[in-house]
């Protein structure tokens, strides 16, 4: 009996395989064939599993016919795999770009690494304007508001200013 039991939890843990024309699971993500609703072809979208939102939807190939699509296999879907995953890289790089600025400055004092890290809290989004000396030593930080721009000029003005608040 105890076997199985440790059997049922291993299949129940166990990802779902599934390898149809239309739609693939395998590897953490899927494949789906679709209608493409911008002209009479076919799309594919890849969804990273425990995700709502496709992370790559794409033009999809028409079959012999000219009519359905054509079908996925093996091939087809470890490079959708590789494309999806490697746009969603970007896609977190170009975010946290976004997100995490990072200006040096050489200051009469030596130089000052300025940051700006952006908080995007969906109820109250702020940003963390923070000065370290060249040791890593946080010389000031303070809130501003998740729109200031980080520039030499504004990083050269907080310093001028003694860290005080930018207006």
């Amino acid at each position: 009996m105890t076997s199985n039991v440790l059997n049922e939890a291993t299949e129940a843990d166990m990802p779902v395989l599934i390898k149809e024309a239309r739609l693939w699971c395998d590897n953490g993500w899927t494949a789906r064939i679709i209608k493409n609703e911008d002209d009479e072809g076919w799309a594919v979208e890849m969804i990273k599993d425990g995700e709502r939102e496709p992370a790559l939807v794409g033009p999809w190939t028409m079959g012999r016919d000219k009519k359905n699509p054509k079908p996925l296999d093996a091939s087809a879907f470890n490079t959708l795999v590789k494309t999806a995953s490697e746009f969603r890289q970007r896609q977190v790089q170009q975010l946290h770009a976004a997100l995490h600025q990072n200006i040096t400055i050489n200051a009469p004092s030596g130089r000052i690494s300025v940051t700006l890290d952006i908080v995007a809290d969906e109820d109250d989004p702020y940003a963390l304007l923070t000065a370290q000396d060249a040791t890593d030593e946080q010389l000031a930080q303070v809130r501003v508001s998740p729109g200031f721009k980080l520039s030499k000029a504004s990083a050269n003005a907080w310093i001028e200013d003694g860290f005080r608040q930018p207006r």
